[in-house]
């Protein structure tokens, strides 16, 4: 019998969120990858301020940011909710949309209030938008990156007690449910950033 050969170690990834939802979506989308994937709550990195007026900029500064503190490879989102009636708001400020300090429900009542007066319908189209950025070091030159949107419209009443942030108002017109009733599965395969993390997967695995 041929000895077997011994695994290559595991890299050590740095998942630049605190973000207890989007954590678990990481961490099942990242399984089967040669990671090793731990918070960067977990390690003590606390959050960088985010600056940038897009979804690449913030990504990029968290990703390098957590790389930085952790001495590690990194991976940052960027993600937000865009609503045409509101010319793309909440936008890069939809995890703060209500103030700095604010959660999923004051962040949907503001959005809710925001749309009062319009009726449901094409006027309400929303879209989740995703950009996932990889470092394997603070001062990576080429860093990878991935986006991915999924298309929604805003509803007035919640559904579902699953997912995080805007997803009980986020009506999927196709599937006859929020994304917050789709179990996680379901959702990781149809989300932005499902979409975003396989692009970004492939685009690992292709590294030399």
């Amino acid at each position: 019998m041929r000895p077997s050969r011994p695994h290559a170690p595991l890299e050590k990834l740095v998942i630049a969120t605190g973000n207890a939802g989007k954590l678990r979506e990481f961490q099942a989308l990242l399984e089967g990858l040669p990671f090793a994937p731990v918070s960067q709550t977990a390690i003590g990195v606390s959050a960088v301020e985010e600056t940038g007026t897009t979804f690449l900029a913030n990504a990029l500064l968290k990703a390098r940011h957590a790389a930085a503190a952790a001495g590690a490879a990194a991976i940052a989102d960027d993600s937000g909710l865009e609503v045409d009636a509101l010319g793309g708001a909440p936008g890069v400020y939809s995890a703060r949309y209500a103030g700095p300090a604010a959660d999923d429900a004051a962040n949907n009542a503001k959005l809710l209030r925001a749309l009062s007066g319009i009726p449901s319908g094409a006027d309400r189209r929303a879209r989740y938008r995703c950009v996932l950025v990889y470092v394997d070091g603070p001062d990576d030159p080429s860093p990878l990156e991935a986006d991915g949107t999924w298309e929604g419209v805003i509803v007035d009443a919640p559904r579902g007690t699953g997912g995080f942030g805007y997803d009980p108002y986020f009506w999927l017109p196709e599937l006859g449910m929020t994304a917050a009733e789709l179990d996680p599965a379901e959702k990781n395969r149809l989300s932005h950033r499902g979409l975003a993390m396989r692009a970004l997967r492939a685009r690992l695995a292709a590294r030399p």
